[in-house]
């Protein structure tokens, strides 16, 4: 393979220049034949037309046009003359030989005919027919010159074949020239290179050989080899390299075996850093779950205004808190690629409101001015992962600013055709060089590494992989004692397509209770138990509780058949939510509804829950979310609309 490559490129190296060489030779050759044919060609027609003027001028002036008759007959006999005519000087046709007698002067002579003829590969040709002059010796004549009388004109038709025989002829001896001396290239190029490659094989293969491990090769080449120097250097390398091939081998040996160990050392350490991080967002989420239905169902209770206040300020600390632990569950889901993504119309108002709930409370203990910006503006993006970058950014320059102000807007892009959204600080400012490195897993500036009320270093780069997860493109610009501005482009949704997602939210914000809808909560945690009760109760549901499988199935027989089954993943005596909803629905009918609602963030988990065909609800759960879900679950209830909000 290597030899048949080597060989080509010689061949191209000596045959390009060959090949350049007889080409253009005969390129020269037939070019200079082409325009010789065309020149004898010119001329031969031009000294023929002139003769038949002559003669026609003998015969116009004579008027025996009989004999000038027999003269152009004569001479169209001549090769490749296709027509003879002449006419006198009123354009009358006098003698003809060849074409039709009833052709014109006019005719003949118009611009296009000339044109048509060549493209026949005929050539036109006319001649003015002229008296001759003959000096005279005249006293009284006063030095005046005679002028020629016309007396009419002749016009020839020639053909071309002759010429265009004598082209291809032409044609063919260049290229017998140049097949010929490419033909000779050839061989001398085949000569050079077997002169040439031969000798480079033989070392190529040694070397290929040597490459393989055999270092006993040892190729025999003549005294005078002009690689023989070449060939001796090999054979000493080979040598040399079988001596330190076995001491090689055993290092290597060593070296693996150690590496294996630290590999299943750290292997054991990851898979311990996992199961301590499941266990312990399960046992976190739990109390937090709990908490997130205790404050829903304050909300709803009468109370003043101060007290009011107060619970809107635990509502938006809660949601912080399981803000927080929704950025452990996000990093840990964008590592395992288990995220799934619901592209549809966001209401970026509605977002920023969520949004600045979500910091408002530290940026007031922080004596800070959080400004945000209402908006019109739609996009089109996943609302979750949405909100959960905003969140992020905001809460970077809250915690980044000192003092001052911190603003959240978005602004129309490319036409109306995109949307920015913009999150402004007057902080400290990011040096240029760091803006990259901001994106790193647990990266802080220099200035805040260790202090934990800034964070993990986690919050931008959640924000960068999610933006990239949606499609997004997330920016930064920021100088040091400057504050900074993060910018997240997005797809602006049409006017028509918001209106539509905002009509269909405030009929699903009207629904205020779910009509006595039987409900079957399946939770093994008392605090969380007792908050999902109370929250579903203050919808209007008709609610069953249960610790376990067992008394689950013992509190059906007694009440009856629910309409929905809410069960916790994780339950007592072995057994988990997907078996006690496959089992109450093998037992009650398979149209009963169910969701899960765990903790837990493991794969497994999800894929179970998938092969089942559940709906999973991640704890903590925001009472807004399960509403939600419980609208689109349950049947259809004409007196659920229109009784105000929970």
């Amino acid at each position: 393979m290597i030899g048949s490559s080597m060989r080509s490129r010689m061949a191209f190296a000596t045959l390009f220049p060959v090949l350049l060489v007889v080409f253009s030779t005969a390129a020269a050759f037939w070019h200079w034949r082409v325009q010789d044919l065309e020149d004898a060609h010119r001329q031969r027609i031009q000294l023929l037309a002139h003769q038949v003027s002559i003669f026609s001028a003998n015969g116009l002036f004579s008027g025996n046009t009989a004999s000038l008759q027999k003269v152009i007959s004569e001479i169209q006999r001549e090769p490749g003359l296709r027509a003879v005519y002449v006419f006198d000087q009123s354009g009358e046709l006098i003698a003809h030989s060849g074409g039709s007698a009833e052709v014109r002067l006019a005719e003949l002579e118009a611009p296009g005919y000339a044109a048509e003829q060549l493209q026949l590969d005929i050539d036109v040709v006319t001649e003015r027919i002229q008296s001759a002059v003959l000096p005279m010796d005249d006293l009284f004549s006063a030095g005046e010159v005679a002028r020629p009388i016309v007396l009419g004109d002749t016009v020839l038709e020639f053909s071309r074949h002759d010429l265009d025989v004598r082209k291809r002829d032409s044609l063919l001896t260049a290229l017998l020239i140049g097949v010929l001396g490419m033909a000779l290239g050839g061989l001398l190029a085949y000569q050079l290179g077997n002169a040439v490659v031969h000798p480079i094989m033989r070392i190529y293969q040694m070397i290929n050989r040597i490459g393989k491990g055999d270092f006993s090769v040892n190729v025999a080449l003549a005294a005078d080899a002009p690689l023989r120097g070449l060939q001796d250097s090999l054979n000493d390398m080979a040598r040399r390299l079988a001596w330190g091939r076995d001491e090689l081998e055993s290092r290597v040996e060593n070296v693996t075996r150690e590496l294996r160990q630290k590999m299943e050392q750290a292997q054991n350490a990851t898979q311990a850093k996992s199961k301590f991080l499941a266990s312990a967002s399960h046992d976190l989420r739990q109390p937090a779950h709990a908490l997130g239905m205790f404050v829903a169902r304050l909300g709803q209770l009468p109370m003043d205004a101060p007290m009011r206040q107060l619970i809107s300020q635990m509502e938006a600390s809660v949601q912080s808190m399981q803000d927080l632990l929704d950025s452990l569950l996000d990093l840990s889901r964008l590592d395992s690629g288990a995220i799934q993504v619901r592209m549809g119309a966001v209401d970026l108002n509605a977002l920023l409101r969520m949004v600045q709930q979500s910091v408002e409370v530290l940026a007031v203990t922080k004596g800070l001015r959080l400004r945000v910006h209402p908006t019109t503006l739609w996009a089109y993006s996943d609302k979750s992962l949405l909100q959960r970058i905003v969140v992020n950014l905001a809460l970077n320059a809250v915690r980044y600013t000192p003092s001052g102000t911190v603003l959240i807007a978005c602004r129309p892009e490319r036409s109306g055709r995109g949307v920015r959204i913009e999150v402004w600080d007057s902080g400290i400012g990011i040096a240029p060089e760091h803006h990259e490195d901001i994106f790193k897993e647990f990266y802080q500036l220099q200035s805040h590494q260790g202090d934990r009320r800034f964070g993990m270093g986690l919050g931008l780069n959640i924000v960068q992989r999610s933006a990239a997860l949606l499609g997004h493109q997330v920016a930064v610009r920021s100088q040091v004692g400057c504050g900074s501005r993060f910018t997240v482009l997005l797809d602006a949704i049409p006017a028509q397509a918001a209106d539509a997602q905002l009509a269909h939210e405030v009929v699903l914000q009207n629904v205020g209770h779910f009509g006595g809808a039987r409900v079957m909560v399946i939770e093994d945690n008392a605090h969380a138990q007792s908050a999902m009760v109370g929250l579903l109760q203050s919808w209007d549901c008709n609610v069953q509780c249960a610790d376990s499988l067992d008394a689950a199935l013992a509190r059906i027989e007694a009440s009856g058949v629910p309409d929905i089954v809410l069960s916790d993943f994780q339950l007592g005596s072995g057994a988990n939510g997907i078996d006690a909803i496959a089992l109450i629905r093998a037992r009650y009918g398979e149209s009963i509804q169910a969701c899960l609602i765990s903790g837990e963030t493991l794969d497994d988990m999800q894929r179970l829950a998938k092969e089942a065909q559940l709906t999973v609800l991640h704890k903590p759960v925001r009472p807004a979310k399960l509403r939600s879900l419980l609208r689109r679950l349950l049947p259809a209830n004409e007196n659920s609309v229109g009784n105000g909000s929970a």
